[in-house]
């Protein structure tokens, strides 16, 4: 008996994070809505019925929660054990994508692994596994993060697999600055010095600079200098480079304070390319206002200040340190969407969480939110 309870966490039966998991249902309730709104007309012209979008992400949204709550009943500590293993298959995972028959690719990019009808973006798993890598390395080593060499330089190398592989391999800018901003995140949180960040910024931005460089005297990555001139004058192109953003504003324009009402979009009708995906903000903002974008910014701050407690609440730093990279995901990726859509950053490729089309996304994200909600439990009588 006294060796069966111990394979029992000891928090397993207390009570999760309350707001937190009312804030993510409500996000999840509303994503749903705007799928269903805006991808009716492009799902209609695609496939031939209205719902076939809906139907896939609100099936994805049930198994995501059934995996969310038994996710966090399973104890956070677990994943120490492996983080390594996890590490090494978070940016193996990646190259599968060249693999014959496995990769599959979309407009140009090969970002999607394909199985059957079953398809998936490895990139999502990568997140989630490096920060497990991230928290559990940091914590194993927490006596040698002032150091410059062992504390910055060298948890810093561990990102450029990945971010490489995504970068060179995928073309996926979006998810390598994400994962960028993750990792230095934690390893601000974790105790390295903020001196360090700042002495070697300028070197980073060179060494960005002279890959752009590279990049487009190759005849590579020149769309992302388009972007960049775009979004300093996306009129100039408005049929071009420049139309997605242009009809962004149109949307969210013509919304005005209250929005011309739900279901009641006109951009939605092929004007916006795929509606329901990266823009799906702008929509809501034509159909729901400045109220109906206020009420989601605001979701998504209670979202990263609950995520924020249940850091400064977590028993140990593993768990402090996953609960800060799990916060960071989602709010980077909330932020850049909103200012992508809103025409204050030039466009990339990212979703908004809980609401942009993808099952498996948010199937993925959902289970992460389950261990941010585990770690609640191991913290609500600390």
């Amino acid at each position: 008996m006294p060796k069966k309870g111990k394979k029992v966490s000891s928090f397993v039966n207390n009570q999760f994070d309350f707001v937190l998991c009312i804030t993510v249902l409500v996000l999840l309730a509303m994503g749903i809505i705007m799928i269903l709104s805006a991808s009716a007309p492009s799902s209609l012209s695609t496939t031939g019925n209205s719902y076939t979008y809906v139907k896939k992400q609100f099936a994805s949204a049930v198994v995501g929660l059934i995996l969310m709550f038994i996710i966090s009943k399973i104890d956070y500590r677990f994943y120490k054990k492996y983080y390594w293993p996890i590490y090494f298959a978070s940016w193996i995972i990646l190259l599968l994508v060249v693999v014959p028959g496995l990769g599959w690719s979309v407009k140009g990019a090969t970002r999607w692994i394909k199985i059957g009808g079953f398809q998936f973006q490895p990139s999502e798993l990568t997140k989630i596994g490096m920060i497990i890598f991230y928290a559990g390395y940091l914590s194993d080593h927490k006596n040698e993060l002032t150091d410059f060499w062992r504390g910055f330089v060298k948890p810093l190398c561990f990102v450029a697999p990945p971010i490489g592989i995504l970068f060179f391999v995928q073309n996926h800018l979006s998810v390598s600055l994400v994962i960028a901003i993750i990792a230095v995140a934690m390893m601000v949180m974790a105790g390295c010095r903020l001196q360090h960040f700042a002495s070697t910024g300028g070197v980073g931005l060179l060494g960005v600079g002279a890959i752009v460089g590279m990049l487009q005297m190759r005849g590579k990555g020149g769309f992302r200098l388009d972007r960049i001139a775009t979004f300093f004058d996306p009129w100039a192109d408005a049929q071009g480079t420049g139309y997605q953003m242009v009809q962004s504003l149109y949307a969210i324009g013509s919304g005005g304070f209250f929005g011309v009402g739900l279901g009641e979009s006109k951009q939605k009708y092929l004007y916006i390319p795929e509606p329901h995906n990266d823009f799906i903000f702008a929509i809501l903002a034509e159909e729901l206002g400045f109220v109906g974008c206020i009420f989601v910014i605001a979701l998504f701050a209670i979202f990263i200040w609950r995520g924020l407690l249940i850091a400064m609440k977590a028993p140990d730093m593993f768990g402090s340190l996953i609960a800060i990279g799990i916060t960071t995901l989602v709010g980077a990726q909330a932020i850049i969407n909103i200012a992508v859509v809103t025409a204050t950053i030039p466009t990339t490729g990212m979703a908004l969480p809980f609401f942009s089309y993808g099952g498996t996304a948010l199937l993925i994200l959902l289970c992460t939110v389950g261990i941010l909600l585990n770690i609640s439990r191991a913290g609500s009588k600390v």
